[in-house]
This record gives structure tokens, sequence and C-alpha cells, in this order.
């Protein structure tokens, strides 16, 4: 069968093949009849640009690359868990890509490496994306964020926290969203509340056990330090902070975990210790993964629009490429959901 090339849908179109690159480069100042022909012609041939062509042709790469940070990825696949912020994030940002005509690349990136610089360099020289999403802790890296300032490249940063003016940002408000599921655990009647807090790596970490705080202190409630533990976002982790924090002569009424895995681990170092989840201690997390429906019980947590951010970032950064500078804001917030589910229940008596 022969290729379907761009000459057969000028020819389809009735239009010239100066006039197909436009439509199919998102150039501007092109009709609406203009493009509505060029994109049926495509449609109806099952015309697709050739990549390595569009690479030759002009600037854009029609490349998005998602840099994610190799650390937690690896631990995640090495227990077998899987990530499901990865797995959310890339589907966001494929499906704006697919409906684009871009291509998704998702690169691993050694946050503490000493040549990262040099390493992010490399990789768009070799890659030359037309943009890149940066995930957290990769979107609080300075180091990554003056390499790519230097060379140009545009970036969309996922979730940052530091430097909030920096380049262009979606994001959600971690801070508010931990505030929020504080005070839903004080509205529940919990008094005694111990918090998991995640990896130090990633600034979110700290917003979330600032938003824990400052709902503890707007309460009138002291947050206890043999009840707050650190963990690394990990069920491993979960585990061994829960079975600290439940150990003691007094123990909390209620943990709240910073991310669902480590909510996960508090729920079984809770079964461990004979203790129920709730009637003994409830137990909230922070996500919203797949498995947070089907724990035992279900697990009451915040929903991180991950998707729609990835989804959002990508779609930037489309316009970006075609030149619709104007159109991408430069900071975008998208909003969170508090889920409640059967893991949290008032104290007992």
């Amino acid at each position: 069968m022969s290729t379907v090339t761009i000459y057969d849908v000028a020819e389809r179109a009735g239009v010239s093949i100066k006039s197909v690159s436009r439509v199919l480069n998102g150039r501007p100042n092109v009709s609406d009849d203009l493009r509505r022909r060029v994109e049926e012609a495509a449609e109806a041939l099952g015309y697709r640009p050739s990549l390595s062509a569009r690479g030759l042709a002009g600037a854009r790469s029609y490349l998005l690359a998602a840099l994610v940070d190799a650390e937690l990825t690896v631990e995640h696949w090495r227990s077998g868990r899987g990530n499901d912020y990865l797995s959310r994030m890339e589907l966001g940002a494929l499906m704006e890509c697919r409906q684009a005509g871009y291509h998704l690349l998702i690169e691993l990136v050694d946050v503490g490496s000493a040549s990262l610089g040099r390493d992010i360099l490399a990789m768009v020289g070799s890659l030359r994306p037309d943009g890149l999403i940066l995930t957290p802790p990769v979107s609080d890296s300075s180091i990554v964020l003056d390499a790519l300032d230097a060379r140009g490249v545009p970036y969309i940063r996922l979730g940052a926290e530091t430097d909030p003016g920096r380049g262009r940002r979606v994001h959600m408000d971690d801070h508010r969203a931990a505030f929020d599921m504080t005070a839903h655990l004080i509205g529940l009647g919990h008094r005694d509340i111990g918090f998991v807090v995640g990896s130090t790596r990633y600034a979110a970490s700290r917003a979330r056990r600032e938003g824990f705080e400052a709902a503890m202190a707007r309460h009138g409630l002291a947050v206890r330090p043999e009840w707050v533990a650190e963990g690394d976002f990990t069920f491993p982790s979960g585990l061994d902070c829960g079975a600290r924090i439940l150990a003691g002569a007094q123990r909390p009424t209620a943990v709240f975990a910073s991310n669902d895995d480590m909510a996960f681990g508090v729920i079984q170092a809770a079964m461990r210790a004979g203790l129920s989840v709730p009637g003994d201690v409830s137990v909230a997390g922070f996500d919203d993964a797949p498995g947070a429906q089907f724990s035992v019980p279900q697990l009451t947590t915040v929903r991180q629009p991950v998707a729609e951010m990835s989804g959002a970032a990508a779609r930037m950064l489309v316009a970006l490429a075609q030149g619709r500078e104007a159109e991408v804001e430069r900071d975008r917030e998208i909003a969170y959901a508090l889920i409640g589910r059967d893991s949290t229940a008032p104290p007992p008596a």
C-alpha cells in the first residue's frame, strides 16, 4: 500500500502544498474554511505527518518530553507497586499530544547528580523537544531551571512550590488541601491527630506539613512530635511510620499521611497492632490513587488532579510552539477535591 503524502492531501483539498503545511503546522492567519478542507482531506486519506520529515522541515520537532524523578520511579518499580503519579501524568499529557499530533517521551532524571545541568542540556540537544513538562522534584530544581533558561527551552513546571514566579507552572494548592483534610478530621471530632511527612526532596511535602500544622493551630490543637514521622512516599515507609506513631501508650485517634501509599502502610501497621480502621484509628491519605477505592477500608483522601495538570501543561507547550504565547498563562491552578470514604469516622468514645 502506498504511503499518503502531503501532495495527496493538497490535491484532495484543492489547495497548495504551502497551504497544507501552514494548516498542519498550526500557523496563524489560516481561514476556518482552509483549515476545515485540509483537516477533512487528511482525515479521509489517513494522513499522518512523518516525524523525521517534520524535524527536518522546520524548527518544531513535534516532541514533548516529561522529566520525572528517577529515584522514586525506580523504587516503585522495584517494589512492584507501580507509580500512579507517573501513570496519571503520562495519560493526561498523552491525550493532549494525541489531539495535537505530538509525541510524548518520558525521561528519568537523577536530581541529585553532580552533572544534572549538563545531563539536561545533553538530553535537550539530542531530542530537540518543543517543550518540557517538569514534574516534582525536577520542577523545583534551580539547576534544571537555570540550564533550561540559559538555552531558552520552553518548560512548564508541575506542582512547583519554590520560586513560583519563575517560568510557567501548573499546580494545585497542597497547603490548602492538607489544611482542609486536617480540618475534616477535626470536624469528625478528632483532637489527637498524627501526621506522616512525605520525602523532604519534594517541596510539596513541606507545604502539606505546613497545611496540617496550620489547621491544628487554627483549632487550638497541639502537634505532638511523637505523632509526626518522616516517610518517603513509599508503602514500607508508611508501614514503619505508622508502627512508630501507634506504638506509644497514648496514640492518636487519626493519622493523616502525605500520600496514599504511606496511608496504606499506616492501615497495615494498625492491623498488625490489632487496631481496627476506622474503629480505633482513622486514616487519611493524599492523591486518590486507584488503590484508594479498592483498599479495605476504602481510603479517605485528597484527589490530586495529576492528569488534568499534565494535560494543561502539554496544551500550553503546544500553544507556545505554535507562537500563541499570549494565550498561555504563567500560573494556572487546578482544583483538588477531598474524597471522604470508609477509613475515617468519629473517634471512639
